[in-house]
């Protein structure tokens, strides 16, 4: 009339228990076996447990295969954590804020030699200098550039950066920036004949720039190089290709770091 014998067969196995997840150093013995150790692993959809000896045994994850704290549990395999977000970039390679708004324009300023030099500056550097209220104004080219900067007037509040090509030793470039000398203005720049060349090769689908031999238009002497009819159109290959930092050469970068850093840092 009572039916089955309740003590006959496996309790563990008719017994509900609780499920547990196996986390690393977890410590449960084997209910078999009597082995004890902390999780180190999962091998083959088995737990790998560590006794305190160093020795490694594997278990299957079975109902009720494990002692806690003396008590019955069934270990089971934690779920993956969720992968934490990326966190959207700029392509200046900047955390992008969400939600905020162009800041208006500070009075300071970051000039660059011409239409392609702004064109590139903003495809890379764009969304920073607008959360910074920084405006990029082209110049054309800077045979003049004590002059425009006398008219600027720079000062506390009204600082001045200028980014310039082939800014090297012993070039025309070098001794017309020697000319500036106010201390709130910043001119830095890249060896480069050019911004086209601050490009990297391999970003524009070249193995390396042409030589262009002295005393032949540069520009025209690329087209030549490369079959391409006109600087145009030479030019808008280059910068369609530009998509963030990674595809243009470290000098530009770190030279349009420092002029952004100065012109936004108060006196």
């Amino acid at each position: 009339m009572y039916g089955e014998d309740v003590l006959a067969g496996d309790w563990r196995r008719r017994k509900v228990t609780p499920e547990v997840d196996a986390e690393p150093d977890l410590v449960v013995e084997d209910a078999d076996s009597g082995f004890c150790g902390a999780v180190v692993g999962f091998e083959m959809g088995a737990v790998v447990l560590e006794d305190r000896f160093g020795k490694r045994r594997n278990f299957p994850l079975l109902p009720a295969a494990f002692l806690l704290d003396g008590q019955p549990v069934t270990l089971r395999r934690p779920a993956p954590a969720a992968a934490a977000p990326k966190q959207a970039r700029t392509a200046s390679g900047s955390v992008a804020v969400a939600g905020v708004t162009a800041r208006v324009a500070r009075a300071s300023r970051i000039w660059v030699e011409g239409i392609h030099d702004a064109a590139l500056v903003e495809r890379v550097w764009g969304d920073d200098l607008r959360i910074e209220g920084v405006v990029v104004e082209p110049l054309d080219g800077i045979d003049a550039l004590a002059a425009e900067v006398a008219a600027f007037r720079p000062g506390p509040g009204r600082k001045l950066g200028v980014l310039v090509d082939h800014l090297v030793p012993g070039s025309k470039e070098s001794r017309i920036v020697a000319g500036v000398t106010s201390p709130h203005v910043l001119v830095t720049g890249h060896p480069y004949v050019d911004i086209w060349q601050a490009v990297r090769p391999a970003a524009v689908g070249i193995r390396a720039w042409p030589v262009v031999p002295p005393g032949q238009p540069w520009k025209e002497g690329i087209c030549a190089a490369l079959g391409v009819a006109e600087p145009a159109d030479m030019w808008r290959r280059i910068l369609r290709t530009v998509r963030s930092y990674k595809d243009v050469e470290t000098p530009l970068i770190n030279s349009m770091e420092r002029l952004i850093d100065f012109v936004t840092v108060d006196d």
